[in-house]
């Protein structure tokens, strides 16, 4: 499908940014090529600057040099999907695309994933791995952790997709009006509903420089989207609860019944201490589980920005 030359499409792509001062000359690079190899398109590069501590700001401070490149300072390290956050609610392009700053979503397919947009009719459009090259302990992570999810929330959030993909303004509007704290944007696109495809793609290595998602970070994320989008926790807590009574019953009717019938000494002493054992992390755990559920209604309470800006870059200024 091709586009009308003379209204090229205002297209705003998001870079979460934290401390890939050895990746920014090759994405700027990059970035560059794109907007001169496709003037179909308007593009409006929109870097957040996550509070590195490396030279990054200062990269990004001579990118926005460029008119097509804006620059958003955090006043801390708020984490992956808060830097999301602020960019779209800064982004202002008729279609809006998310990619990670270390290159191993590829920039160069914005376009071809737009034109299938429209060619689908589509709202949203999201990047589906089909190859990772992160080692093995990772890809299992994140084989498990989206089957974990899709199997306990009642939302469809498509299996080995992240945030990569491109929304709509009315989508972007959707989720920007989303009042909650703990964000998980890519369960807050799939719940925003409207016609979402997939679009396959082969994951890249960095083009520089150390992940930054660790296992805790991943396991953080994880939370967030378990926790944020289902209840099935506290049900299966439930159920855990009552099972577990249940066969305690049992266990005293035929304890009881042991007592009356016979005159011989049942013996039992480690079954009692296992079984205290076992119900004490039983309770631990759902003690565990409602804190992770609290803490959160904790969080949203106390209404506090999700991000604080320390200040916005662009070619104006």
């Amino acid at each position: 499908m091709k586009l009308d030359s003379f209204s090229p499409l205002k297209t705003s792509i998001i870079i979460p940014v934290y401390n890939e001062s050895a990746v920014l000359p090759i994405l700027s690079e990059r970035l560059k090529s794109l907007q001169e190899s496709n003037k179909d398109f308007e593009f409006e590069f929109i870097l957040v600057n996550d509070g590195s501590t490396d030279t990054s700001r200062e990269l990004i401070n001579n990118l926005c040099q460029n008119i097509h490149f804006v620059g958003i300072h955090l006043s801390r390290n708020f984490g992956h999907q808060a830097a999301v956050t602020a960019g779209l609610q800064h982004a202002t392009g008729d279609y809006i695309a998310v990619i990670d700053g270390d290159l191993q979503d590829p920039p160069e397919l914005v376009p071809k994933m737009i034109l299938e947009m429209l060619g689908n009719q589509a709202d949203v459009i999201y990047g589906v791995r089909t190859h990772r090259k992160e080692n093995f302990l990772k890809r299992s992570s994140y084989f498990l952790f989206y089957r974990l999810l899709a199997w306990i929330t009642p939302l469809e959030i498509p299996l080995d997709s992240g945030d990569f993909g491109i929304m709509t303004r009315r989508v972007v509007d959707v989720i920007n009006s989303m009042p909650e704290h703990h964000r998980f944007v890519r369960g807050l696109r799939a719940y925003s509903g409207f016609r979402q495809i997939p679009f396959k793609y082969k994951r890249a290595i960095r083009g520089g420089g150390e992940p930054k998602y660790n296992l805790s970070r991943l396991l953080n994320l994880a939370l967030d989207g378990i926790f944020t989008f289902s209840e099935v926790p506290l049900k299966l807590a439930t159920i855990l609860g009552f099972t577990i009574a249940l066969l305690s019953l049992i266990y005293g009717i035929f304890i009881f019944s042991w007592r009356i019938i016979s005159n011989q000494n049942l013996p039992g002493f480690a079954t009692i201490s296992i079984g205290m054992f076992f119900l004490g992390g039983i309770q631990l755990f759902c003690i565990g589980l409602l804190g992770e559920y609290i803490g959160r209604i904790h969080n949203e309470v106390k209404a506090r920005p999700t991000f604080i800006i320390d200040s916005v870059v662009n070619s104006n200024q």
